[in-house]
C-alpha cells in the first residue's frame, strides 16, 4: 500500500520560507518520478513541481520558478519542497505524489500538509 506522509507546513508571513518533507512507504520510491501538488480554498488541484526518479530533472510552475525548490534523498524514501518568498497566494495544502507533471488519484497522492500566507 503506497503512503505518503507529508509535514513542515505552518503559518508564515509574506515573504518567509518554509521546508516541506513527505516520507514515502509501500513502494519502491527509488524507482519514480515524484510531485508536488497543491489545492487551494475552494479551487481544484494544482501541480507545482516535479522531480526525476535520479534527482537529476525538475520542472516547475511558471508561478513558482526561482522560489520553490523541489529535491529528494532516495537513501531516506523522502521528497523535499523548499518554499522562500512565499506570497498569499501560494495558501494552499500541499501533497506529494507520484509521477511526473500530472496531479495522480488519491491513492497515489498523501493527504497533504496546510501552508498559509498570511500578515
Amino acid at each position: 500500500e503506497v503512503q505518503l506522509v507529508e509535514s513542515g507546513g505552518g503559518l508564515v508571513q509574506p515573504g518567509g520560507s518554509l521546508r516541506l518533507s513527505c516520507v514515502a512507504s509501500g513502494f519502491t520510491f527509488s524507482v519514480y518520478d515524484m510531485s508536488w501538488v497543491r489545492q487551494a480554498p475552494g479551487k481544484g488541484f494544482e501541480w507545482v513541481a516535479s522531480i526525476s526518479a535520479s534527482g537529476g530533472d525538475t520542472s516547475y510552475l511558471n508561478s513558482v520558478k526561482g522560489r520553490f525548490t523541489i529535491s529528494r534523498d532516495n537513501a531516506k524514501n523522502t521528497l523535499y519542497l523548499q518554499l522562500n518568498s512565499l506570497k498569499t497566494e501560494d495558501t494552499a495544502v500541499y501533497s506529494c505524489a507520484k509521477y511526473w507533471g500530472v496531479v495522480a488519484g488519491p491513492g497515489d497522492r498523501g493527504q497533504g500538509t496546510q501552508v498559509t500566507v498570511s500578515s
